[in-house]
């Protein structure tokens, strides 16, 4: 029996954006649920339950900082990797306080990408794992 592949959410408002991160993303072996909005993503990440999503900040309706703090308000314990075309450096510690394990700016080099997403998946992961002494792994 083969390990199934992780499955990443991909949370882009901007159409040709999400095609071309779920085409890099299955071109790396990951299977991909495309959402186009942060309303769309949280009303099926509870069911859905990816092994990591790729926001976006800024999109209409909820935000990226929206989407991560409703995420942990509902105790969705999922990697995150934001992807920002409106980089700063208030916005980059914003994301990572409210949890997002990488930040990227677009346009988002693809190996950047893969790369970032396989740790964030790995880190999470092996805090969920026990350790040889059977508790889990501290964060």
């Amino acid at each position: 029996m083969t390990a199934r592949a992780p499955v990443v959410a991909v949370v882009d408002d901007e159409d040709d954006v999400r095609l071309a991160l779920r085409r890099l993303l299955r071109s790396a072996g990951f299977d991909v649920l495309a959402y186009e909005s942060g309303s769309e993503f949280l009303r099926h990440a509870a069911r859905s339950l990816p092994d990591c999503v790729i926001l976006n900040l800024r999109m209409p309706g909820p935000s990226g900082f929206d989407v991560l703090d409703s995420m942990k308000a509902q105790s969705l314990r999922i990697p995150v990797v934001v992807v920002t075309g409106s980089d700063s450096p208030e916005s980059r510690q914003q994301a990572l306080d409210r949890g997002a394990d990488a930040y990227l700016c677009k346009p988002v080099d693809g190996d950047a990408l893969i790369g970032a997403t396989q740790a964030a998946i790995e880190r999470h992961r092996r805090r969920r794992s026990p350790s040889p002494a059977g508790r889990p792994e501290a964060p």
